[in-house]
This record gives structure tokens, C-alpha cells and sequence, in this order.
């Protein structure tokens, strides 16, 4: 399947027809307070329009500030968070969206989702969030590190099918039979971790397919998660790199260049495991 992709306000359109920006920009381990609040501001004058947060990360009043300083109309920015692992169950689950608004000082979340599915807990964190969509308290809803069963329990519960699964996605765990199982269920998939934890830089393959295109190595694996139709919330706290993350739009990867991506998939991980986590200490 051949996706649109144009250029950084390109969207992809989720299940219920809320238009997603396909790239934005990730914050997780950025430090609360200037750190973070100029990475926002860095990339949303840059042109960037979604933006991806976590009580975990322990930045969310950052981003709030740093969306506020770009004098953007609110809905021209994406805004993402999730719900922590200690805050499952149905009544926290609420208290936890209630105080993520507060931080970022909103009025409303674009996404919100499942941050890991927490074992016996996950499906009536789920009915939280559908409640949460039904009140127009945020316009799309999803789950985040959630493989095919687990899905599956969600969808056998719900109302309304998740309309977005992000999950650690680079080219040594691409998981096809997931990304096709989403698609199936217009399910949006999205990557976390694209650069490998930045082991993709030590890869010679990915040295050759930067010169041949011109490109840096982060913006050819940025590249590709698009032409596969996968979101993707690069981080950085640096400006040139922001902007160079950006830089995407004037180029196409071959179908043999992807094929050759797709056929470096290991089944490996660099962050846990959904299956096998513990849940208290995930990050």
C-alpha cells in the first residue's frame, strides 16, 4: 500500500477520521522545565504539529509551556500522553487523564494512550478511556507496547476499537504480522524508539543507503517508517537535529531499498518486552 506522504504537516487519517501528524516529535527523557519547553517550541517553529508526552517522563508541564510560548492556536498541535502503569483501573485511570490536562494546561488531549498493558488491569483502563472519548475529553484514543493478544482482549471488551498502537519499531523489530494485524483492524500503527537507542548510527548498511541517497542515516529510517505507513515521534532536545529530522520530504526510498530495511528485522528489542515486563520499573 502506497501512503501520502507530502510534507511535515502530512497526517495519516485514524479510524475515526481525526487526522494524525505522521512525524512529531518525541520527549521522553527530555528534562523537565528550558530543556524540554525549547525542544516544543524548536519544532513547532519548525513546522512540526504533534507532540508526544508521558506522566513518566516527568515533562508534561514543559510541553504545556512549550505548545503555550508557540502562540499556536491549541488546535494546531497534536498533543499526545498515556496513562502510567500505577494508575490503571478505571476511577485512577480518570484522576491520571484529569492531572495530565492540568500539567499541560489543556483543556482537551488529541490522543491518549495505554502506556503498557499492566496484566489484569489493562481492559478496564481501556473502558476509562472510551468514557474519556464519549465525553469529548479527547479526540482519539489508543494503546501503546500492546502485541496481538493483547489487543484482542481489549477488542473483545470494547466499544471502540483502539486507534492507535504505538510500539518500539526500527529495523531490527519491524513485527509485520502486528503492523498487518493493525491494518486489518484499522488499527494506526507508530514507532517509538526509530533510531534504535541511536545503534542505528553503527550500522554500515545504513552508511551506504545515506550516501546513495544523500541523506543522514536518521532521516533515511525516518523515511522509511513513513513509506510503511507508520507514525513516527522522533526525539531530540537539540535543534539541528530537530529540524534535520524534518528534512524527509524531498526523497523516496525504492521498493528494493525498503524490502532491504524490512529484511534486516531481528526480533530484537532494546526496551522490554509487553509479554514480560515489570511494571513498577518499565522505564
Amino acid at each position: 500500500m502506497k501512503h501520502q506522504i507530502s510534507d511535515l504537516s502530512g497526517t495519516f487519517t485514524l479510524n475515526n477520521g481525526v487526522e494524525m501528524p505522521y512525524l512529531g516529535l518525541g520527549v521522553y527523557m527530555s528534562h523537565n522545565g528550558e530543556e524540554v519547553i525549547n525542544a516544543v517550541r524548536w519544532a513547532l517553529e519548525a513546522g512540526y504539529r504533534h507532540v508526544d508526552t508521558a506522566p513518566i517522563y516527568r515533562n508534561e508541564s514543559g510541553v504545556g509551556q512549550g505548545i503555550k510560548d508557540s502562540n499556536l492556536p491549541r488546535e494546531d498541535v497534536f498533543v499526545v500522553s498515556k496513562v502510567w502503569n500505577s494508575d490503571h483501573g478505571y476511577d485512577k485511570t480518570i484522576k491520571a487523564f484529569d492531572k495530565s490536562l492540568e500539567q499541560l494546561q489543556l483543556d482537551y488531549l488529541d490522543l491518549y494512550l495505554v502506556h503498557w498493558p499492566v496484566v489484569g488491569k489493562y481492559t478496564d483502563t481501556w473502558l476509562a478511556l472510551e468514557e474519556l472519548y464519549k465525553q469529548k475529553k479527547v479526540r482519539a484514543i489508543g494503546v501503546s507496547n500492546f502485541l496481538r493478544h493483547q489487543l484482542e482482549d481489549v477488542m473483545e471488551i470494547a466499544e471502540i476499537t483502539p486507534m492507535v498502537n504505538q510500539m518500539e519499531f526500527h529495523p531490527f523489530l519491524v513485527q509485520q504480522d502486528l503492523i498487518d494485524f493493525c491494518q486489518q483492524h484499522k488499527i494506526q500503527y507508530e514507532a517509538w524508539s526509530p533510531l534504535m537507542q541511536g545503534k542505528v548510527f553503527d550500522l554500515p548498511e545504513f552508511k551506504q543507503l545515506a550516501d546513495k541517497y544523500n541523506k543522514s542515516i536518521a532521516q533515511i529510517v525516518l523515511r522509511y517508517d513513513l513509506q510503511k505507513g507508520v507514525i513516527t515521534i522522533p526525539k531530540s532536545s537539540k535543534k539541528q537535529r530537530i529540524i534535520s529530522n524534518a528534512n524527509i520530504f524531498d526523497f523516496e526510498l525504492s521498493q528494493s531499498d525498503m524490502k532491504f530495511i524490512d529484511d534486516m528485522d531481528r526480533n530484537h528489542r532494546y526496551g522490554p518486552d509487553p509479554d514480560n515486563f515489570e511494571w513498577s520499573v518499565v522505564i
